[in-house]
Order: structure tokens, then sequence, then C-alpha cells
């Protein structure tokens, strides 16, 4: 079957059921076979930009109706696939399914369009084996879900009885923006507390004093489609705000960089890593987790007073 994803967690999810598809999205890049694939979508943003430029553009791409994302018809028809997976949960992460259905339909072309919309962690490993199933490789799907829910079982294992200190993950720091979705179910796996956005509900904009009030003991600064260095070079757009020195995870010296772009926005299988890894910074006594390339302690001791 050919197939077609249009958003880099399905891509994923496609490689680990053992389908190569025949096209991606301009951000696939996990695995590294995806970078060599051809791209179906562009973006008309800069994805190298700091977060208040790019969330200009956004702003300006939504407002003058062009969008964020254009579908490369040609390419698509070229391709012929008998599946494109999109997905319907944010318009600015990845192309519309909406614009992937007119594409299809307008091209005449003989495919399924399957659309993912997880707001929860479970609902990322049922879309595993939706797309499994699409595909025709449902046992595989089940066998990868199994696997899945069996390592965060272990993580929920080995921090059932833990102290839970106060987390915040942000996916966007200017404006400030807390991690929704599946993050708060990823941290409460790993034994943290996440009082700032209930399970399943979207990323929005927060107020800092509202972070400030929430005075989190961990950190973690991981903006959509952000790597570790691009956070790093835009810490300031945190770091200078009112009262961020005051913060219990600054004078614990618990604040991090994470790469956003590949453990936090991706709704795929390395959330689970995301688990594991966040576990490990939150309880390295009960989870022998070691930090990642793609996690790095930011140098708060100076500013902390």
């Amino acid at each position: 079957m050919r197939a077609v994803s249009l958003l880099p967690s399905a891509t994923e999810i496609l490689f680990a059921l053992g389908v190569d598809p025949v096209g991606v999205s301009h951000e696939c890049d996990h695995p590294p076979a995806a970078r060599d694939l051809p791209a179906v979508n562009r973006s008309r943003v800069d994805p190298d930009a700091s977060s208040a430029d790019i969330d200009a553009q956004v702003q300006a791409a939504v407002a003058d109706g062009e969008g964020v994302y254009t579908v490369d018809r040609d390419r698509l028809a070229a391709l012929d696939p008998d599946l494109v997976v999109s997905q319907g949960i944010c318009d600015v992460c990845a192309v519309d399914a909406v614009l992937v259905r007119e594409a299809v339909d307008d091209l005449g072309l003989d495919a399924e369009v399957l659309t993912t919309d997880p707001h929860r962690l479970a609902d990322v490993l049922a879309d595993v084996e939706r797309i499994g199933a699409a595909l025709d490789r449902g046992k595989r799907a089940a066998e990868l879900r199994a696997d899945l829910r069996s390592r965060l079982d272990a993580v929920a294992e080995r921090t059932a009885d833990v102290d839970r200190p106060r987390v915040a993950i942000l996916d966007w720091l200017d404006p400030v923006m807390v991690a929704g979705h599946w993050i708060p179910d990823v941290v409460d796996v790993a034994g943290g507390e996440y009082g700032l956005a209930d399970p399943g509900a979207r990323s929005r904009p927060r107020e800092w004093a509202e972070i400030r009030r929430y005075d989190p003991e961990i950190l973690v600064l991981a903006p959509c489609g952000f790597g570790v260095e691009q956070t790093m070079a835009d810490l300031d757009a945190v770091t200078d705000l009112p009262g961020f020195r005051d913060l219990a995870a600054v004078a614990e010296g618990a604040v991090y960089a994470m790469d956003g772009h590949h453990l936090v926005n991706r709704p795929g299988p390395r959330l689970v890593e995301t688990t594991e890894c966040l576990a490990g910074l939150l309880h390295p006594d009960r989870v022998e987790t070691p930090m990642p390339d793609a996690v790095r302690q930011v140098p708060v001791q100076d500013l902390a007073r």
C-alpha cells in the first residue's frame, strides 16, 4: 500500500509498523530515512526565527487567509497514494485535514484520508492501531501498542508512591503557552503534578502571573518545532520575565530545555521515551534514565535570588 504521511508523528508510526511511506511532510525527520523522502507540503513560516517572530508570522498567515501550510498537489498526484494520513488537532502544527481532503478530491485520487486527532496519551496508542488497521498491519500494530503500554506501566509502577513535584512544561515561549493535550498524562505517569492544564486540554497562551502563582518546582522549556539549541538561543523570552528568578525551579536548578520538536509535540511512539526521560529528571533515584542529548539543564544558578 502506498502511504503518504503529512505529520511527523504519523511518519514515525508508519516506520514502526514496517511501512515506508512514499511521501512525507517537510518536517518529517525521524527515523533518518524519512529525510530522504519527497515532501508533499510546504510551510510559509521561517522555522529558525525566534518565538516572537514565528508567532507573528503565524498570525499573519492566518490573517491573510492563506494559512501556514500549502499542499504540493503536483507531487501528491505523482505519488498516487492509497492512504494519506493527516491531522485535525492543530492547523499551526501541520497541514490541516480539510486542505488534504480538498486536494485529494480535486485531483481525483483514489486515496483514503485518515485523520488523527489525539488529545490524551491513550489516544496516541489507539492511533497506532487505527493506522495499522488501515495499512493491513493490525497484528504488528497490536504488538507495538502492547510494548509501548508495557513501558509506560513500568514507569508508572516505579513512580507510584513518590512525592510529586509541581511541573510546568512550556510548548511556546513568546507568548508563553503551557503544553496540554497528552502532556498532563505524560507528567502523571512520570510522577509529577501538573496543575496548569487538565488532561486532554488544548495548549493555550497563559498569563505569566498564573505560572508564577503555580511556582513550578520543575520547569521544562520545549517550544513546538524547536530543538534544544534553538530553545537555548531563545531563553531570554522566559528568563527576562518578571519574577522568573523567584521560581522554585530556578532556586533548585531544575530548569531544562527539552527538544520539543521531537519529544513533546509529536503524538507518536516516542512519547514513551519522553515519559521515561521526564521520570528520570523528576525521580532519578527511581528511574535510571540517562539525560539524552535532547535535554539540557539550563544554567540558572546565577539567576536565583
